[in-house]
Parts: C-alpha cells; sequence; structure tokens
C-alpha cells in the first residue's frame, strides 16, 4: 500500500519511486506519482525526465498512463547485447535488480534480414515475451551507447586538455577525455563514453600500448570488429584432451603408402588439404584429396565446437592469425605435417581424358604426407625439369602426375567458362621484427591454379555426394546479378563506346568475352573491376541456388575445416550420410563426430552466421592492410605516384595507388581556386571556368600528401603545376560514366578465387 503520509516536496528517488509503483493498488502514471510526491511546477517537469530515465535504464515499464515496476522482465525493456551467436543476438536487461541473486535471463533477439545487424555492446529498446524454450525479444530502437568500447589513440591539445583520436576512419572527430586510466599521451587504448551525447567525453578503460608497434594494426581490427580471439580455459583444456585422442585404424583406409603433397604458401601456419594423382591407363586419372579430418577432434555439443561456431572462420592478418580452432588442433594435431601420422577424409576421384569428374567416394583414412611443398618451389621444379629443388623429398614424377591431371581439370573448366578476373592481390611481407620489409602483388603460378582446381573438384563432389544422400548441405552460393546491377554496368559500358545487351541470358563467359575483346589493358583494368562490382557477395546456406561464377549447379567447401566452420559442417553431414563414425572414446568427450540435431535443425540460421562471420574477417584483413600499405606510405609524403580515381563527391574524390592500393581523398578545395560543379548522375566534377573534369577510371599522377597508419587513410593533391588532367581513354567516358563504382571504397570477394586457400 502507498503511504500515507507525504513525503516533503522535493523529487523522490528511483528507490522510492519503484516501491511506490510495486505497492500502489492501482495503475501508477506520472500523475499518481507527482501526487504521491507532492510535486508541483518544475518538480513535474524533472519527474518526467526521471520517468524517462527510469524507462530507459529498464527499471519501470508502461506508457504515459501507467508504469509497472520491472519483475521478470517488462513488456518493453531496454536490454544490452552480450554476446553473437550463430547470427543471432543474445541480451540481458540493461538494469536488473532481484531480491534473491537471481542472475539476469540470456535472451535471445529476433531480428530481421540475415545475420544481426547488431554487435556486442549495443543498447536496444526491445519487446519481450517468454516462450516454452525461454526468453526472446523484438528490437524496437537502438539507443545511445553508454559503453560502447571506442578504439584510440591518446593526445594533448596545447592547453595540456587530453583528446581521444579515434582509429576508425569513419569517426572525423576526437573526443575529451574525462579519466586517462594511467595512459600516457600517443599510447593506444579503449575508452567508452561517459554520457549520453554522441559528442559526450570518454574515459579509458584500457591501455593498449604503442599503436605503431608490432602487431598494432591487428589488434587494432580485432577490437574494432570485435573478432574473438582469447580461448577460454574450459575450451583450451578440451583441445589438449582431444588432442591426445588415440588414431585409431578401425574404421579407416590406411593411405600411407601414397606420396602425397600438401602444396601451400612458404609461410602457411596450418595445412588441412593434400594431393595425389596418377594416370589410370585409359587416358584418364586417379586422383585424391585428403582433408584433415577435424570433425574427428572437435565434435558438436563440446566447448571447442561452440567457440568454432562463435568465430566462425580464422582471421589472416600479416602479423598473426586468430584462428578458428585451439592450436594445439589447428597448428599441430589437425595440420596435415609431413612425414607424421594424420587423420583425414579423403576423397577419391576418377577423371577422364577431358577432364570431367565421372565419379567420387568419400572415406576416412590414415595419411602420411611425403613432403609439404611451398607454391614457388613446386612450380620451380616443374619449370626446371629438376627433382631436387630446396631438398625436395619426392620424386618429381609426384607433381608431374599432379600437373598432367590439373591440366585435364583445366581444359574441362574451359569449356564450362567460369567467370575469368585476375586482379591483383597485395602482400605484406613483415621481417623478423614485425617490420614492414615489402608490399607488393602476390604472383599467380600454375601451383596455385592447380591447388585451386583439385580444390574445386573435391567441393563440387563432396556437394554432389551429398545431394545423393538427400542430405543436409551447407551451400557454398554465389547468386548472379541482379538487374540493377547489371543496368548501372550497361551504363558504365557505354560510356566507353560498348554494349551490354540485357535481354540475353547473362553468364560468366558473357563477361569473360567481353574482357577478351579489350585490347588497351587500362581500359581492360576499369571494365574488369566494374564487372567484378556488379557480381553478388557469395555467401553460405542450406537451399542450392548454384555458384554463378565458378558456372556449378552444385557447390560447397568442404577442403579447409581447420578455417572455417562451413567446411566441418560438410564433412559431419558426409560421415553421416556415409557411415563413417568412428568408435565412441572414452569419458566424457562428446561422443559423435556427425552431425548434431541442433545442427540439422539450425542449419538456416548457422549459415547466415557463419557468412556474417566471413564478411567481418573480410573487412578486418582488408582495414589491416591499409593501415600497413598507409605505414608504408607514410616515409613518402610528397612523392608523386600514378593514380586512379574510384569515386567522386561533393566534396571531392577518391584515388588509389595503381598496382599498390589505399584509398586517398583529394578534397575539392586542393583543386584550385575555381568552383567546381557535381554532377550527381554522372558522378564527376568539372571546373567551371577551365572545364577540368575528375571522374571515375581516370589515370592522374597525385602527390602524397598524408599518410596515416592509425586509421589506414590517405591524402593525396594534385601535382604541383599540372593544370588539366586529360583522361585515358575515350573523352566520352567523362560525361556519362555511371554511378555504381562512386564513392565505394573496397570490392567484394574475388569471384575466380573462391575455390582457392586463403591463408
Amino acid at each position: 500500500m502507498p503511504s500515507k503520509k507525504r513525503p516533503a516536496p522535493g523529487l523522490p528517488t528511483r528507490k522510492q519511486i519503484l516501491d511506490f509503483i510495486q505497492n500502489s493498488p492501482v495503475p501508477a502514471g506520472k500523475r499518481e506519482i507527482a501526487r504521491e510526491f507532492g510535486l508541483k511546477g518544475q518538480e513535474k517537469i524533472q519527474l518526467k525526465t526521471l520517468l524517462k530515465d527510469m524507462a530507459e535504464e529498464g527499471l519501470i515499464d508502461g506508457k504515459r498512463t501507467a508504469f509497472h515496476r520491472m519483475g521478470g522482465l517488462p513488456k518493453v525493456t531496454v536490454l544490452r547485447v552480450i554476446d553473437i551467436d550463430e547470427g543471432e543476438a543474445i541480451a540481458v536487461p540493461d538494469t536488473w535488480q532481484a531480491e534473491d541473486a537471481t542472475p539476469p535471463p540470456r535472451i535471445r533477439l529476433v531480428e530481421k534480414g540475415r545475420g544481426s545487424a547488431l554487435k556486442k555492446g549495443d543498447r536496444v529498446l526491445s519487446r519481450t515475451e517468454e516462450t516454452a524454450t525461454g526468453w526472446r525479444a523484438f528490437p524496437m530502437k537502438k539507443l545511445v551507447l553508454r559503453s560502447e568500447q571506442v578504439l584510440g589513440v591518446v593526445e594533448f591539445d596545447g592547453a595540456g586538455k587530453p583528446w581521444l583520436a579515434p582509429v576508425d576512419k569513419r569517426i572525423r572527430n576526437s573526443s575529451p577525455i574525462s579519466d586517462l586510466g594511467g595512459a600516457e599521451p600517443g599510447e593506444l587504448v579503449l575508452a567508452e563514453p561517459v554520457g549520453r551525447s554522441a559528442r559526450a567525453a570518454v574515459k579509458v578503460t584500457q591501455v593498449l600500448g604503442e599503436p605503431l608497434a608490432p602487431k598494432a594494426f591487428s589488434l587494432i581490427a580485432i577490437h574494432k570488429h570485435g573478432i574473438p580471439n582469447v580461448f577460454t580455459e574450459d575450451t583450451l583444456g578440451e583441445a589438449e584432451r582431444m588432442a591426445r585422442l588415440p588414431l585409431s585404424q578401425e574404421q579407416r583406409e590406411d593411405l600411407r603408402h601414397l606420396p602425397i603433397v600438401a602444396i601451400d604458401p612458404s609461410d602457411a601456419r596450418d595445412h588441412d588439404d593434400a594431393i595425389w594423382a596418377q594416370p589410370d591407363g585409359q587416358g584418364g586419372f586417379e586422383a585424391l584429396v585428403a582433408i584433415a579430418d577435424v570433425s574427428f577432434y572437435v565434435r558438436p555439443g563440446g566447448e571447442i565446437d561452440r567457440e568454432a561456431r562463435r568465430r566462425g572462420n580464422s582471421v589472416y592478418f600479416p602479423d598473426r592469425v586468430v584462428p578458428m580452432l585451439p592450436e594445439v588442433l589447428s597448428a599441430d594435431v589437425c595440420s596435415l605435417r609431413a612425414g607424421e601420422d594424420r587423420a583425414a577424409i579423403a576423397c577419391h576421384l576418377k577423371i577422364d581424358g577431358g577432364g570431367r569428374v565421372t565419379d567420387w567416394r568419400f572415406t576416412r583414412a590414415i595419411v602420411r604426407i611425403a613432403e609439404v611443398i611451398a607454391y614457388e618451389e613446386a612450380q620451380a621444379r616443374i619449370d626446371r625439369n629438376a627433382e631436387e629443388v630446396a631438398g625436395g623429398q619426392v620424386d618429381l614424377v609426384v607433381l608431374q602426375n599432379l600437373w598432367a591431371c590439373w591440366k585435364t581439370l583445366a581444359a574441362a573448366r574451359a569449356k564450362r567458362d567460369p567467370l575469368e578476373l585476375e586482379l591483383p592481390e597485395r602482400r605484406v611481407k613483415l621481417d623478423e621484427k614485425g617490420r614492414i620489409a615489402e608490399i607488393a602483388i602476390r604472383e599467380r603460378l600454375d601451383a596455385h591454379r592447380v591447388v585451386e582446381d583439385f580444390m574445386i573438384a573435391a567441393n563440387v563432389a563432396a556437394a554432389k555426394a551429398l545431394e545423393a544422400k538427400v542430405a543436409p548441405v551447407v551451400y557454398r552460393l554465389h547468386e548472379p546479378p541482379s538487374r540493377e546491377k547489371l543496368v548501372a554496368l550497361k551504363d558504365y559500358l557505354a560510356t566507353f563506346g560498348r554494349k551490354l545487351a540485357l535481354g540475353q541470358v547473362i553468364t560468366p563467359g558473357l563477361f569473360n568475352r567481353m574482357l577478351k575483346d579489350i585490347a588497351d589493358e587500362s581500359e581492360k583494368a576499369l571494365i574488369m573491376e566494374a564487372v567484378l562490382r556488379s557480381q553478388t557477395q557469395a555467401y553460405y546456406g542450406p537451399r542450392n541456388e548454384g555458384h554463378f561464377g565458378l558456372a556449378l549447379g552444385s557447390y560447397a567447401h568442404f577442403t579447409s575445416p581447420i578455417r572455417r566452420y562451413a567446411d566441418l559442417l560438410v564433412h559431419r553431414a558426409l560421415v553421416d550420410a556415409y557411415h563413417l563414425e568412428q568408435p565412441r572414446p572414452e569419458g566424457d568427450l562428446p561422443p559423435t563426430t556427425g552431425l548434431s540435431e541442433r545442427d540439422r535443425e539450425d542449419l538456416g540460421r548457422i549459415s547466415e552466421a557463419i557468412s556474417a562471420a566471413e564478411r567481418r574477417a573480410m573487412e578486418a584483413e582488408r582495414e589491416t592492410i591499409d593501415r600497413y600499405v598507409a605505414a608504408w606510405l607514410s616515409a613518402r609524403v610528397g612523392e608523386v605516384f600514378s593514380t586512379r580515381i574510384t569515386g567522386v563527391r561533393k566534396f571531392g574524390f577518391f584515388a588509389t595507388i595503381v598496382g599498390l592500393g589505399g584509398d586517398g581523398l583529394v578534397p575539392v578545395s586542393t583543386l584550385g581556386d575555381e568552383r567546381f560543379a557535381y554532377d550527381e548522375k554522372a558522378h564527376t566534377l568539372a571546373g567551371e571556368e577551365t572545364g577540368a573534369t575528375y571522374a571515375v577510371g581516370q589515370i592522374l599522377p597525385l602527390r602524397l600528401a598524408e599518410a596515416n597508419p592509425l586509421t589506414g587513410a590517405l591524402k593525396f593533391e594534385l601535382q604541383e603545376g599540372g593544370g588539366r588532367i586529360e583522361p585515358r581513354g575515350k573523352p566520352l567516358a567523362l560525361k556519362k560514366r555511371g554511378d555504381h563504382l562512386a564513392g565505394k571504397r573496397g570490392r567484394p570477394a574475388n569471384i575466380r578465387h573462391q575455390g582457392r586457400r586463403k591463408r
């Protein structure tokens, strides 16, 4: 019951309001609360603000006429995201009070679309409901973050006031620091806002150290994107126990007599696939793709499995790897090391003289890799026709058989005519102290293509083998370009005087023939990138939509279970479909190596989650490369580089250094004294007096004015005395270029390399 004696006038405390709401015999609204505590005038206005704060804090719930104290969970309350599990946000009440110390419930946030748009730390006003399987909530409004972690560098202004300079180049303004937390000037720190305003001060919560120290750039990406990078003690303990499992020969095919080789990057940290082939005497080949049997060590429902699902994939930076699995598995027991017995799932292929895979079978096996060979070394042995280059352990004929088999696979691939977009890939090479030794374009060898085509053949076989058993499949999907993107590409091609008829069937071969007919290399590079940008992004899913880029009807990822959770799910499905289960281990270890019931029921949601994790990893890896490029160029500020315009905006245009990458801005204020008109439709900047025009695709020399290693941002300016810059190619391109490339920084995954191993 409410108190009969009114308190002295004055704003009540939160506890007093909660007690009154809890004990009121009638619905208690703002009017009843004001009457109970004798509030008048300005105090009523202050009460309204206080009630709003309490609602946002999750203490009370209700509409204007009545409030309810949080009991269990109110129907509408503020939740804080604490984890992203399989693409679904997990939250707890932002404020929780329980007299019996009951822990707050874990609530699944039900969002629309593929994957979660929320991230760890987000505060969301949500409508909650209790179901038979627990609490769930539906987001209504994302609230201002009170505890979002901001990564930045501590700086002091002329008055000695500390500021946080963010490392995210999308955040333009620094924030005042109210609490340094022991941080020194120039140190990289994590901080959180102390108020609700977007311009609120921040307090330092963690000091990370020197921002330009070795491995700092990848650390920035890890923190910014919330990439899990620390294994729990339970996960590490289970990994140690699983690593000690005896490798029984029971129900395993013994393939240790075959000279199977792993061809990998010279700096590979793990080896999850190896290959072998020999002529079958009928013009074709018998081939084998041996893949690390990760499913034997990572069982559904275990601690390792839970963490692997959360990570989705390994993330590869120039200076470190954030592995999907603990290193005792990823770099040791599961890795196909030379000369050591290893558990594998073997894909046996029969390939005819035309390169068609006519048959396949899958077994669990024991393998002993004859040699791990770097791509460059394998290529050198083939090119020099020498049996020993850098101490080779296998006969040259082993590699020659692989190359001969690959040539038949390549012939079949040429008939299939998949999308061929050979775009440069940047490689950052570090010295032994973690400093940048070189940044260069990675050379593409036949050795890379050999491994890639063997992997594609095995991936197709895995998908079709599961389809034959009507078993669950996590497909690797790549849909054809949307009509909207095709129309944009058509308009762009028209600026070069080229046509794209939209009434015809769009195939990868259509793009290949278009590119083949272009003689001018600079024009070809522009159109190749435009074709790439017209493509959709590949993703994972349980329903087959085919793979447009590879021109394949059925495709799955089977070949990299050490670093991709999708491949592990495919392995488990094969174990079930082809009865490859192993004897159950003793003790409390998870027993099965096939799909769990949860896997089968949630395959769609898991696919969305690992697709989102892949996009997160790609963005983090790309940003880290950008930071290394900026650091590499920071010593070359003032030099002139050949650049290509990648986007035009009203405030200036973006350009990238040809052959190296690294996007930089040229502000319109630096283009001269004349006014520049921005054509929003054509996405061009044109001088009103001189007619100097800047458009997407233009090649021009620019001077590097700034290079910020912390953000990866560059700034360019016109070369002194450069005057008007004429574009390369046809003048028509300046006036009619399409807008589908303008302002888009970064690119989708290289479709040509979907089947390639990524280290």
